[in-house]
């Protein structure tokens, strides 16, 4: 049964920074054109909120390759700021802890560490209400299309990548993207069609360039790509050349998808007003949290866009099962090792489970990969 607390307050804040090391080094195109390293790593910054009334709310944030330690001296800085508070106020508090930072920024690594937080506060949210993440929000649908992008990146052989493709279909996953992006773009068309012709027609296919292609390339080799039949081209241009993908946008009949990159409402409402996008792909850690998200999700869905969030399926299956317009949600594994839960996938969808809040436990091996812990709490 649900807590039936009218009143609470946050007595402790645990902070805990947690370095997940990856089988293989990850690389796509942006390690191919020099600009990055292979991928070993991905830093996570979880945020555990416990209440006077015995609730308790998880939620955490990211950093790929670098800002892990930012986001959690960040977090550790502003923490004390929601000690006391009634944890059932997000959006003040979301605003509080902006402005307890307010000198590093509304974007970036600072808001990217209040995300830790304010997820937990909606986790705790819906357990209060002894619902799951989505009905509390307003569910649409039970389960989302999804597609999945671990199998799909540029350090793997073709043969390997549709062996991958394979498996995606076999476990329940809807579709598949590959990464594209390379210095030989007729690489990359000879890359989408060997995928397109292991899978065959039927089979939703996306591809991700990685901000890798200059305005012509991507108007070239984005017209060649459309005998593939593909859902969306992802991130073909530098992520804020918002006229460039509104002019590519307009030149091509495959969709243009962009927006993980983003870190801000703002950032992406330059894309939304200039009409550069088909699909829009924010990442709740990224912008903010889910507060953030939410305000980002009504502004696409008033511009008629789709929606693909990025990575952090564990959040994202539940804001996109609330979005009106039928969404796609991005299935990775990476981060398989760190909940107790699965979530369930089938007939190419990804399915709410009953769990309240977002259904997820931090596991032994999340704790054993800590590197940093901090506790806030009331004085004693």
């Amino acid at each position: 049964m649900p807590h039936a607390v009218a009143h609470d307050r946050v007595e402790s804040v645990a902070l805990s920074s947690v370095t997940l090391p990856l089988p293989t080094g990850i690389s796509d195109a942006k390690v191919f054109t020099g600009r990055q390293r292979p991928m070993t790593e991905v830093a996570l910054l979880f945020a555990e909120i416990r209440t006077e009334a015995g609730l308790e709310g998880v939620g955490f944030s990211y950093a790929k390759r670098a800002g892990g330690p930012a986001q959690f001296a960040h977090a550790r800085e502003v923490a004390p700021d929601l000690v006391g508070e009634d944890p059932n106020d997000i959006g003040r508090l979301w605003t509080k802890l902006v402005w307890a930072g307010a000198s590093v920024g509304r974007s970036g690594a600072a808001t990217q560490a209040l995300a830790a937080f304010d997820v937990a506060l909606w986790d705790l949210k819906a357990k209060r209400a002894g619902l799951p993440l989505a009905k509390l929000l307003g569910a649409h649908r039970d389960s989302v299309r999804c597609y999945d992008t671990s199998g799909g990146f540029l350090h793997e052989s073709i043969g390997q990548v549709k062996d991958n493709a394979t498996r995606t279909l076999a476990s329940g996953v809807g579709g598949v993207k590959i990464k594209v992006g390379l210095p030989d773009p007729a690489e990359d068309l000879r890359r989408v069609a060997a995928v397109r012709a292991h899978l065959g027609d039927g089979v939703p296919l996306m591809v991700d360039a990685n901000q890798q292609w200059d305005r012509p390339t991507a108007l070239r080799v984005g017209r060649a790509l459309e005998e593939f039949d593909l859902v969306w081209i992802e991130e073909p241009l530098d992520a804020h050349d918002t006229q460039g993908h509104a002019e590519l946008s307009r030149a091509l009949t495959t969709a243009v998808a962009s927006g993980e990159m983003l870190t801000s409402v703002a950032e992406h409402y330059e894309l939304i007003r200039a009409g550069a996008v088909d699909v829009l792909q924010p990442d709740a850690p990224r912008v903010g949290g889910i507060t953030q998200f939410l305000r980002l999700a009504a502004l696409a869905d008033h511009h008629h866009l789709q929606l693909a969030p990025h990575f952090a399926m564990e959040i994202h299956v539940h804001l996109a099962a609330a979005y009106p317009r039928e969404p796609w949600v991005e299935h990775f594994d990476w981060l398989h090792p760190l909940f107790d839960e699965r979530l369930e996938i089938s007939d190419g969808r990804m399915h709410l489970s009953d769990r309240p809040g977002l259904g997820i436990t931090l596991s032994g091996q999340a704790r054993a990969w800590t590197t940093e812990t901090a506790v806030v709490d009331s004085p004693r």
